[in-house]
């Protein structure tokens, strides 16, 4: 049936006013619903209206929360056990290398049992090609298949689970996985003074650029997750430039280390956490805070006049020195020896 002109007219004016009216109560409704919203009570029942504003009903007036009552906790550790919340104090205990976790891990986790509360426990956890010895999670680690990083991991939780020291150790600006992994992190290296390539030494290793925010941004890190794992200490080996001048730096190198331990220690090192360098430098500056040093092959005889030209604070506490014997004239200061020394006389 084919409609006429006039009653086309008649239907396009009705849907027009069915549309208005259809507007008109979608408005209504939704000023109802926003003048109805100020008479609406909360209370833990649900929501009711309540048409008299001056009776609150069921509902409650919210009040500012009361302050918490703060409430001490004491935790009795042992008269023998280091105090790691305020300032560091001696440490003696042994050193786990990587030959130990290698060939004897075993051995390593009876003698960790073994050990009193307290002393000290070092454990060597990424080697200079950039190996990871735990199973980190950083996103640019690259873990070791030449041990079992889960059963590293198992000594890493008897050594903090046991009210040890634990220190762990890794080199800082030599590697080189770490810039196999991605081009981009090429800009953290050294690069060679006449090509752009990087400088690798005679094991094949990578240097970082001290001064990089990249570098400094991947130690601390790798401080951070050690710091999460229950480590009281991370100690960074290989603090230094490579002694060549074959790679391309135009500023100071004594002042460039300088400044990046002092970084490293101001940004990763807390009350209960210290941020410390292995050298074999003693006019190495160690930096304010919570920090050590750590001195490697000095002989027994000449530990004392060492410590005697030291920049540190404390030679007693912020020196700390890796014998491989058990001669009693470290004993003035802190000292790690090679754990397999537990039971040797000397």
């Amino acid at each position: 049936m084919k409609l006429t002109y006039t009653a086309k007219r008649r239907w396009q004016r009705a849907g027009i006013l069915v549309l208005i009216l259809a507007l008109t109560a979608v408005l209504v409704w939704f000023c109802w619903v926003i003048w109805l919203e100020r008479y609406v009570t909360y209370s833990s029942d649900g929501a009711t209206l309540n048409f008299n504003p001056a009776d609150p009903g069921a509902g409650q007036v919210a009040k500012p929360p009361s302050a918490e009552e703060t409430i001490p906790i004491y935790i009795n550790e042992g008269s023998d056990t280091i105090n790691t919340s305020t300032a560091l104090t001696p440490i003696t205990g042994y050193y786990i290398d990587t030959d130990t976790l290698i060939d004897d891990l075993s051995g390593a986790r009876d003698a960790v049992a073994t050990l009193p509360a307290g002393t000290a426990v070092m454990v060597e956890l990424k080697n200079i090609w950039g190996s990871f010895f735990y199973t980190s999670e950083l996103p640019d680690a690259t873990l070791s298949t030449k041990l079992d990083t889960h059963a590293v991991d198992s000594l890493i939780t008897d050594i903090t689970s046991r009210n040890l020291y634990a220190i762990a150790v890794v080199p800082a600006f030599r590697d080189r996985s770490y810039f196999l992994i991605s081009n981009s992190h090429t800009s953290a290296g050294l690069p060679m003074s006449k090509k752009g390539y990087l400088w690798s030494d005679d094991q094949k290793c990578y240097w970082f650029n001290p001064t990089s925010a990249a570098t400094q941004n991947w130690l601390a890190q790798i401080a951070v997750e050690l710091k999460e794992l229950g480590f009281d200490e991370v100690v960074f080996s290989e603090f230094r430039f490579p002694n060549t001048n074959s790679v391309k730096f135009s500023g100071d190198r004594t002042e460039a280390i300088v400044k990046a331990a002092a970084n490293l220690v101001s940004t990763c090192s807390t009350d209960s956490f210290a941020v410390s360098f292995l050298s074999s430098d003693s006019s190495f500056v160690l930096p304010e805070g919570r920090s050590r040093l750590y001195l490697e092959n000095v002989s027994a005889k000449n530990a004392a006049a060492i410590a005697a030209t030291t920049q540190v604070a404390d030679p007693a506490i912020n020196l700390v020195f890796l014998a491989t014997t058990n001669d009693t004239r470290f004993n003035d200061y802190s000292v790690i020896r090679p754990i397999s020394t537990m039971n040797d006389g000397g």
